[in-house]
């Protein structure tokens, strides 16, 4: 490995879809094995110049009831997160410092799941983000989160 890669070097680059279901809508590949393992979560900008995250519900996101597993949907919102940051992270690598979410509704296998939100604030080091994930226009979960910024973005 050269390039200060490790072996544990895990590296993604944005791709826009341009057939299917998702055509027009964008996603990092390899950009995060977790989120990999639980997607794949999309998203897009919408007419009005914010962030759409979505994903359609398949049975690996289920509980055991057959309902959306709270642990997906924290996952999707933590992916929304920075979608909805995007801008504000730029230039630094961040984490997610704090979480606060309530899940409000279910959804189902096949359901269209989208995330929309917004930046409250975006500080030197830290920035605040807030949304709300809905199926069939109805809540199904709102949160609220810290990034801290940890470091700048290498320019490799």
């Amino acid at each position: 490995m050269d390039g200060g890669e490790t072996e544990n070097s895990y590296t993604s680059k944005l791709v826009t879809l341009t057939e299917g279901e998702w055509a027009g809508w964008s996603w990092y590949p390899g950009g995060d094995p977790f989120e990999d393992l639980a997607g794949p979560f999309y998203f897009r900008i919408g007419d009005d110049g914010r962030p759409i995250c979505a994903f359609r519900a398949e049975t690996k996101h289920l509980n055991g009831g057959l309902f959306m597993h709270g642990g997906c949907l924290m996952t999707f919102a933590d992916f929304s997160l920075f979608v909805i940051a995007r801008d504000a992270l730029a230039d630094s690598r961040s984490v997610t410092a704090t979480f606060n979410g309530e899940f409000v509704g279910p959804a189902h296998e096949g359901d269209l799941i989208e995330c929309t939100g917004e930046v409250v604030k975006a500080g030197r080091s830290m920035v605040f983000v807030r949304g709300i994930i809905a199926t069939g226009g109805e809540p199904m979960m709102s949160f609220s989160a810290v990034l801290k910024k940890t470091r700048p973005r290498s320019a490799g």
